[in-house]
This record gives structure tokens, sequence and C-alpha cells, in this order.
């Protein structure tokens, strides 16, 4: 009777061991977008300078004023809805890690403006997976040519002999 009791109790102790540390996996702080810069695992924030805006990675919300305050979106404002994510310059803001980015907005505006560009980045995943509408190339190389593959005649696809 006695080894009956300390193997229910043994048991009783891996059950609670396992389920705190499913607890602990479980509060995993939020992954990166694939559009984010390589490289940094311990920021909670990017500021976007081209929409002045901030995401917030554990979120996975927007953050961006409209209508006299802040908002928290997963999506950005519709004036936004074509822009480039991969494209566009991510700031990681490596030093901040309260809920409000933008108590910082009036430096990061400045620091940051429109069009910045600091050290190069790559994005953590590629662009040509994400079929969402912003992403998606037309074709339209803006060369001028008309159908964007450069003048070749074949739309790129090698010299046309098999």
């Amino acid at each position: 009777m006695k080894t009956l009791k300390l193997i229910a109790v043994g048991i009783i102790l891996l059950v609670s061991s396992a389920i705190q540390a499913q607890v602990s996996v479980n509060v995993n702080i939020g992954t990166p977008p694939s559009w984010g810069p390589v490289g940094y695992s311990n920021v909670d924030y990017y500021y976007l300078p081209d929409i002045e805006a901030y995401y917030d990675i554990r979120a996975t919300q927007f953050i961006y004023f409209g209508g006299g305050r802040w908002i928290r979106s997963r999506y950005l404002p519709t004036q936004y809805r074509n822009y480039n994510l991969y494209n566009g310059y991510k700031v990681v803001l490596t030093d901040y890690h309260g809920s409000r980015p933008y108590s910082n907005f009036k430096n990061h505006k400045v620091k940051y403006y429109k069009g910045y560009h600091g050290k190069p980045q790559k994005s953590i995943g590629s662009n040509r997976s994400n079929n969402h509408k912003a992403y998606k190339n037309n074709g339209n190389s803006g060369n001028g040519k008309g159908n964007g593959n450069n003048g070749k005649g074949n739309n790129g696809h090698g010299n046309g002999k098999h």
C-alpha cells in the first residue's frame, strides 16, 4: 500500500511539472513578422519612418496616429494599404520595452524622417511568398517598354530555344 501511495505522489509531481513546463513554453514573446529585419531577437517594436507608424511585435499590431489619437490595429490605415513592408525601412527600437513607443514620436519623427535609411536590411522572409496585393508585381517594371520584360519578347523565360 505504501508503494502505491509513493507511485501516485510521483505521478502527480510529474504531471504538475509537465503542466508548469508547458505554461512557460506558451509565454514566449511574439514572433517577428517575415518582413522584419534579420538579426534582432529581443525587441518589442519597429518604427516605420515612411508611414510614421510603429509595429508591436508581441501584439502583432500596427500603432499609428489617426483621428486625434494613437490607434492599434492588425492592419495599416487605408492610405497605406499598398505600402510594401518588405521594402520599407524598419527602425528597430532596441532601447524601448514599454507599452507606448509613441511617447518618443517627436524624436523618432525628426531622427528617422520619411525616406530615412540606415544600415542595409535584409528581411527575415521573402516577399515572394506573400500573396497580398501590396506585394504582387504586376509585371510593369517601369522601363517604358510596355511589357515589363526589358524588351526580351519572350516574357523573360529563357532564350526561346528548347
